[in-house]
């Protein structure tokens, strides 16, 4: 018989208990330096942004949004992973990012036991993905007939 634990229970409640209710139940749950990691972690993002929203997507997996998916907190054994879902499109220039690194899209930093993280680097990486998101979002997307007419007029 599988054991129920806290997470689980703040799941089954569903649209009963916010996002930021299951992510406090997890940091619990876990209760050794996974959990002090993504605590820390968390505590970074919302001092980065303020206006940071967090969700639990994918079977319990911490997410922190604006304008789209700033990053992700998943927790292993031997890990703690922010991955940072337009990493690739980030200037990283402190070297933060250590994993997912072949991928054209997203990047990772893997905390491991005892990492000292370099809380000034980080705050700065999370707010370029916010700034890159909300630029995304400000960009006017061409609709389907002026993808046409644009497309018209270059081949005349």
């Amino acid at each position: 018989m599988k054991k129920t634990t806290t997470l689980d229970k703040a799941a089954d409640a569903g649209a009963q208990t916010s996002a930021s209710e299951q992510i406090d139940a997890k940091i619990q749950e876990l209760g050794d330096w996974r959990g002090e990691t993504l605590a820390r972690i968390r505590m970074l993002i919302k001092q980065a942004d303020p206006d940071v929203i967090e969700e639990v997507k994918w079977r319990g997996v911490p997410v922190w949004s604006h304008d789209g998916i700033v990053c992700t907190g998943e927790t292993y054994k031997a890990a703690v992973k922010m991955t940072f879902a337009k990493g690739a499109s980030l200037d990283d220039p402190t070297g933060l990012f250590n994993s997912s690194l072949d991928g054209n899209t997203r990047r990772a930093i893997d905390i491991h036991e005892g990492d000292k993280l370099d809380e000034k680097a980080l705050k700065t990486l999370i707010r370029a993905a916010v700034a890159l998101n909300t630029a995304a979002r400000a960009k006017p997307r061409a609709t389907s007939a002026a993808k046409k007419v644009a497309k018209k007029t270059k081949s005349e």
